[in-house]
């Protein structure tokens, strides 16, 4: 038997003997005990030290973030309340865990935290991909297989997922998040919880979300990283907040703070946030966690002059554990022993850690089984799961002459391009512990499903090297269709990845101008973790599919897709600017003074492809757009009906956004808000109908600047595809 198979047995074995002989004098130790007084049994028992290491993490493993380095290994205490635990080996897992539970006095396990955003091993579609899917129960199945993962190495905690809505491009981490729509970030953030934490938060196939960053941080100047961020009190509530609070609502266990100055007051001391929103009017209860060396970079932001005035500012406002940057740990013993800071205050933040672990089952639970990879890791299942998600993530934005699918008699294809034979970059950012070996590339998708492929990658991502260009356009002469994968470095998006510019190089420009111009039909497949420029790109392409950066099915998905096994179905969750001095641009805009002036001279005002925009193989007509009353009471319903039809011959997923305009009110209002959507299957020649029930609390309120709901009587529109309709609430 192994070391850590030997712990595992004592362990059981133990826990029951304290269940029967120790839960008189131990609450905490009795598994039958409601969680709430095990809490409190373990907190009286603990001494300030104990406590002060339970609000303090620190690192164990390879740092996968090149933007968070630390200098040096910490020898890891038993004491230590959190790991960001990089290692995925069960047997190191046991070791630790094992030091804490049997070397520590109280035998506190230690919570183990780790960054996966789209998958652990098995690497999914970045989020903003995901969101394209417009399918949240295919993101909380996603986020099940990575819970899976996870826990099975040893990880209790993810830090996803991040429910910034972002409306900047040049942002790098809107790869992270679900795109530009309050109520669409929503849906998805819950479902992801919902994947993560499943039903029960102690199965050994479930892990603690994290929702972030807490809050506003997309709105940085300029698109620019950790830059201050001014955000009016009804921006702060009628965009940044509600996708939080609907999370916590659905149960997310934990939140971390952002990095960014929210006007004025720093995100990781703002007391108004963390402890009057998160904690007072949503009754959250569980850890608030700071981000990388957040607390003691308020010295930096101007909000703090030592680290004592950090470490005093994060705690009293809510910030219960501090990542890495030991601040905490340095500083909380004599602001206490001085009297400057009650012992309260820490012992709430205590509270809230101990709750987490006790709901995780990490005290009946804290050794894992010691599994091999191979059944851990890339199920068939799971890889299956993978390869249906990102194409249902591909977005078709262009398909002149319905080059697309490739039929038979297009059978040979010019695979040209730097992203065509590529396994790291289609994994994207944050690829948790994705091995680029493990990644199928889109040359070896379209290989595997029977196409006649002429590769030659013949253009670098970026550089000057045109070497190659003049041998592809001879490949591409010599084929029935030319396929150029363009795009992103994974690295290009993401943390600290913000850029001026939101154009691909120029070298892959000119690289696709001189493939087309051999006079072969052309599909430009382009990987990005952003929207990108694509007025260009398109310019040259006879059919354009966007498919993000879509992880370690991505190749297989794209032959799905391209073969026509698969009929995207994807629509954009941001908007495609048409350039990046056209930016911030996103659809729900306030009413201009004068709507028809006042837009730049130079350019166009119309971004190049709008939010919801996406097109399929499929042809589908919208009906006459219904309602069962032209008006409705504040206490009462009304019944939105469309019919769609699919005309072509070509099964197809289509789905339907409703939006809901409010013309006139006491806050000007959007001019269109996204208030339902539904996804479902058509097929050929057949028609469903689609129905939204209003409930005017739920879709015709809004937020004012306090977190007061309104709801006014007037004049409303309704929206679905091209169709709308008016209606009033009384």
């Amino acid at each position: 038997m192994s070391y850590g198979k030997s712990v595992i047995f004592l362990s059981v074995l133990a826990c029951g003997i304290l269940a029967v002989s120790c839960a008189g004098t131990d609450v905490y130790k009795d598994p039958s005990a409601p969680v709430e007084k095990r809490v409190e049994d373990l907190l009286s028992k603990m001494t300030l030290e104990e406590k002060i290491y339970q609000v303090t993490q620190w690192t164990y493993g390879k740092n996968m973030n090149a933007n968070n380095v630390e200098t040096s290994m910490k020898e890891v205490s038993p004491m230590i309340g959190s790991l960001l635990y990089r290692s995925t080996s069960p047997e190191y897992y046991n070791m630790i865990q094992h030091k804490a539970v049997e070397e520590s006095r109280l035998g506190i396990p230690i919570l183990c935290g780790f960054d996966a955003i789209h998958g652990y091993k098995t690497i999914f579609p970045i989020p903003l991909a995901q969101s394209c899917s417009w399918n949240p129960d295919m993101v909380a199945r996603s986020c099940a297989v990575a819970a899976e993962e996870c826990r099975l190495s040893g990880v209790h905690w993810t830090f996803s997922p991040v429910l910034d809505v972002a409306r900047d491009s040049r942002w790098g981490r809107v790869s992270e998040g679900y795109g530009e729509d309050p109520y669409l970030t929503s849906e998805m953030g819950v479902a992801a919880v919902r994947g993560y934490q499943g039903e029960d938060l102690s199965d050994t196939t479930s892990i603690a979300a994290c929702l972030k960053h807490f809050v506003g941080y997309s709105w940085s100047q300029g698109g620019r990283d950790y830059q201050y961020t001014e955000i009016s009190d009804q921006t702060l509530w009628d965009t940044a907040l509600p996708p939080f609070e609907a999370a916590v609502k659905a149960g997310a266990a934990t939140v971390m703070s952002a990095f960014n100055d929210i006007s004025g007051v720093p995100a990781s001391a703002n007391s108004y946030t963390m402890n009057e929103v998160l904690r007072g009017k949503w009754g959250f209860d569980g850890l608030v966690v700071s981000d990388w060396g957040a607390v003691v970079q308020l010295m930096s932001q101007g909000a703090a002059a030592d680290t004592t005035e950090a470490c005093m500012k994060a705690i009293t406002a809510g910030l219960d554990m501090d990542m890495v940057d030991d601040v905490y740990l340095t500083s909380l013993d004599s602001l206490i022993t001085s009297g400057q800071l009650d012992e309260s205050v820490l012992d709430e933040a205590v509270r809230r850690i101990l709750r987490v672990k006790f709901r995780l089952g990490l005290f009946e639970k804290p050794y894992i089984a010691e599994l091999p990879e191979s059944e851990r890791f890339l199920l068939e299942d799971s890889r299956k799961l993978a390869r249906a998600f990102a194409a249902e993530t591909f977005v078709l934005l262009k398909n002149e002459g319905d080059i697309l699918p490739l039929s038979s008699d297009r059978r040979t294809v010019a695979l040209l391009g730097p992203m065509a034979d590529n396994r790291e970059d289609l994994m994207g950012s944050w690829n948790g512990q994705g091995d680029a070996g493990d990644v199928v590339t889109i040359r070896e998708g379209l290989e595997a499903s029977g196409m006649s492929v002429k590769y030659f990658g013949g253009c670098p991502f970026d550089g000057d090297d045109r070497s190659g260009f003049t041998r592809a356009k001879a490949i591409a002469a010599g084929s029935d269709v030319v396929v150029v994968c363009l795009g992103e470095k994974k690295g290009w998006s993401g943390e600290n990845a913000s850029r001026a510019g939101i154009s691909l190089p120029r070298i892959q420009l000119d690289f696709l101008r001189t493939v087309a111009s051999a006079g072969k039909p052309v599909v430009v497949l382009v990987s990005s973790g952003r929207p990108v420029e694509m007025e260009e790109i398109a310019r040259h392409a006879d059919a354009l599919v966007e498919i993000w950066q879509p992880g370690t099915e991505g190749g297989n998905a794209v032959a799905d897709v391209l073969s026509g096994l698969v009929n995207p179905s994807g629509k954009l969750t941001m908007t495609f600017p048409l350039c990046s001095e056209q930016q911030p641009s996103f659809y729900n805009q306030r009413p201009s003074a004068r709507p028809f002036m006042g837009h730049y001279q130079d350019i166009s005002k119309k971004p190049v492809y709008e939010f919801g925009y996406g097109l399929s193989y499929s042809d589908f007509e919208y009906g006459e757009l219904r309602i069962d009353h032209e008006s409705v009471a504040t206490d009462g319903r009304l019944t939105a009906e469309i019919d769609v039809t699919n005309v072509s011959d070509t099964d197809g997923q289509e789905t339907v956004l409703w939006f809901i305009q409010d013309p006139v009110a006491s806050v000007t209002r959007p001019v269109k808000e996204l208030r339902h959507f539904e996804k479902r299957l058509i097929r050929a020649g057949q028609t469903e109908t689609f129905r939204f029930e209003i409930e005017p609390q739920k879709h015709l309120s809004y937020y004012d600047g306090d977190g007061v709901r309104h709801l006014e009587a007037g004049d409303f529109r309704l929206m679905a595809g091209p169709r709308k309709v008016s209606f009033a609430l009384l």
